[in-house]
């Protein structure tokens, strides 16, 4: 394959795609909004499934490498009552298929898996353009410009190259989470440590709900999800950390104490981060060289999928690219009619779970993998869990 390789974002979609590409031999370059990788949070856990995510790893020749960064016993899952009665509960057996590991630690495994100079940080996206023959445009917000035989749209839910292909705007699915992070909890905050357990700790009532995980260490990420209206989290005033700890409480009175403290006993002020989705089933006719992979392609409400898919939509990209040498059009149809498919079963299957009232372990799980993941953040800008630029 001769055809340059332009991939926009380096988020785990974009980077899966750039290491398949360089394990067949096949160069791409990055460009990266954020400045650094060590520019902003990288968000809390992942579980990277054997039929999604794993099989991504492998293509990526991987999974070694991936094995060393599994944090052992998170697999655990509770479930509790807003009382505090323990409903469910499941220890870790290393059976489960999803092993947890921390975001950024992936990303920075798929990074170091690339040659020197593959991303291009500090490089945001203003806007792209066709300039026929299957070339586009990028334009850079700096002024510059870079010219590509195949352009790729890894970055996120407000892709600026989605729009060369379909009109398709996210939009607010109702709902949020906030984030508060509980640090030496075994020692400070004990009570809401207990609650947690050793992985996964969910409680919900209609509309309100109580996510949490262990991290590293003794370290607790919990979740507050809120199905309010953007116009109701614009009402706190987020800039007000105990302002809004204590506003975020109010909506949870009544629940056990322990399950509280994920709120008031926050050692970080709680961030917001609003939740939008692209129309369910959305598709595009094929325009020569460009596509998308990830949020950018298929931005769900939360689902538990996001990362997985992102990092399948790459892998199964650069294998298709691999598999046509000398016709980028074969390969990208065969990409996308596989995507699609993808995707919508992907958001089907969420569909169905949400009409069941049981607690099974694995759709709970996916509750919690999709609270954990910054959805729609591929491209260091503004993403699923931030207000539309």
């Amino acid at each position: 394959m001769t055809t340059d390789v332009t991939i926009i974002g380096a988020g785990l979609g974009g980077l899966t795609l750039a290491r398949v590409l360089y394990v067949h031999g096949i160069s791409a370059t990055v460009y990266e909004a954020e400045s650094s990788p060590a520019a902003r949070s990288q968000g809390g856990m992942l579980d990277i499934h054997d039929y999604n995510g794993q099989l991504a790893l492998e293509a990526a020749q991987l999974m070694d490498t991936f094995r060393g960064l599994v944090l052992e016993g998170r697999q655990a899952l509770r479930v509790l009552d807003p009382d505090g009665t323990v409903l469910f509960d499941k220890p870790d057996d290393g059976m489960g298929g999803r092993p947890e590991v921390l975001r950024g630690e992936l990303r920075q495994m798929l990074l170091d898996s690339l040659p020197a100079g593959t991303v291009r940080w500090g490089h945001k996206v203003g806007g792209a353009r066709t300039l026929g023959d299957g070339r586009h445009e990028v334009t850079f917000t700096d002024g510059s410009t870079h010219t590509t035989g195949l352009l790729v749209g890894a970055d996120g839910a407000w892709s600026r190259v989605r729009p060369l292909l379909c009109d398709a705007v996210p939009e607010y699915i109702g709902k949020s989470v906030v984030d508060t992070y509980l640090f030496d909890a075994d020692t400070r905050h004990i009570a809401a440590a207990a609650a947690v357990g050793g992985g996964s700790m969910v409680a919900t009532r209609p509309g309100r709900e109580l996510f949490a995980h262990r991290e590293k260490g003794d370290t607790l990420h919990a979740y507050l999800g809120l199905a309010e209206p953007e116009s109701w989290f614009a009402a706190i005033d987020f800039d007000d950390a105990a302002g809004a700890t204590a506003r975020l409480a109010k909506e949870f009175d009544g629940w056990a104490a322990e399950l509280t403290a994920l709120i008031t006993e926050t050692d970080i002020p709680p961030v917001l981060r609003r939740l939008y989705a692209l129309p369910e089933g959305l598709r595009w006719e094929r325009v020569p060289g460009v596509t998308l992979l990830g949020d950018a392609a298929h931005l769900s409400a939360p689902n538990g999928e996001g990362a997985n898919l992102a990092m399948l939509d790459g892998a199964d990209l650069g294998a298709a690219l691999a598999a046509h040498p000398g016709d980028v059009e074969a390969a990208l149809a065969a990409y996308e009619q596989a995507m699609f498919s993808r995707s919508a079963e992907a958001a089907a299957s969420e569909g169905a779970e949400a009409q069941g009232g049981d607690f099974d372990d694995d759709i709970l799980r996916d509750l919690m993998a999709a609270a954990v993941q910054p959805q729609g953040v591929e491209h260091g800008g503004p993403g699923a869990g931030t207000p539309s630029p």
